[in-house]
């Protein structure tokens, strides 16, 4: 895929969904952070569903570690691997008092030292909480930027560096969502809906699926 089909690409994901954003829901980058870190393994709908609940109970720093990790397992433990996830964000409430006054840090490294928290779950959130142009690579991203021939790599980190390089700077701030929405609901894993797709002249997949 050559410049002129990748600036093709955004401005018709562009047109339609002019304001993308994350489908979890919040109200603060703590919020967020949380919320990012439970998705691990775990749909954004049952986040949802568990968070409405938990973020009326604690929806800051000092009231989740008052909640304390057996009272933040009653709220998650419909979603897979609630035990780790409780342990990690309760450490994460200890630490965001105790070095970064109550806020989530603004920078990668801060936010990389928080446990449960990766490269992708930091990419979330400086994008998504603090507007900066990073892209966090999942899955669905993955998928779509090696079948379109946007950024093919053979790791998340090779298709991030890849997407950094090749998308246009205007693009990069909202890339990440209009990625992982169309991985999300059209370049579906099984069976991509390619005849539904308003890229699909400019995708290199090779099996395309027209009906």
């Amino acid at each position: 895929m050559n410049a002129r089909q990748r600036r093709e690409l955004f401005e018709r994901l562009r047109r339609a969904n002019p304001r993308p954003t994350t489908e979890l829901r919040y109200r603060t980058p703590f919020q967020l952070l949380v919320a990012v870190i439970l998705s691990a393994q775990a749909t954004d709908k049952g986040v949802n569903k568990a968070t409405a609940k938990l973020f009326k109970a604690a929806p800051t720093p000092a009231a989740m570690l008052k909640l304390g990790e057996e009272g933040l397992k009653r709220h998650i433990k419909t979603i897979g691997l609630y035990n780790t996830k409780a342990r990690n964000i309760i450490r994460t409430c200890e630490i965001l008092l105790q070095r970064h006054h109550g806020r989530v840090p603004r920078d990668r490294a801060a936010l990389e030292a928080l446990p449960g928290v990766g490269r992708k779950t930091a990419n979330v959130i400086l994008n998504t909480a603090f507007g900066q142009p990073t892209i966090a690579v999942d899955t669905h991203i993955f998928r779509v930027c090696n079948r379109t021939g946007l950024a093919p790599g053979k790791t998340v980190m090779e298709v991030e560096r890849k997407l950094l390089a090749v998308v246009p700077e205007e693009f990069k701030k909202d890339a990440h969502h209009w990625l992982i929405l169309h991985g999300r609901y059209t370049c579906l894993a099984r069976k991509p809906r390619c005849g539904r797709c308003i890229i699909e002249d400019l995708c290199e997949y090779d099996h395309k699926n027209l009906d």
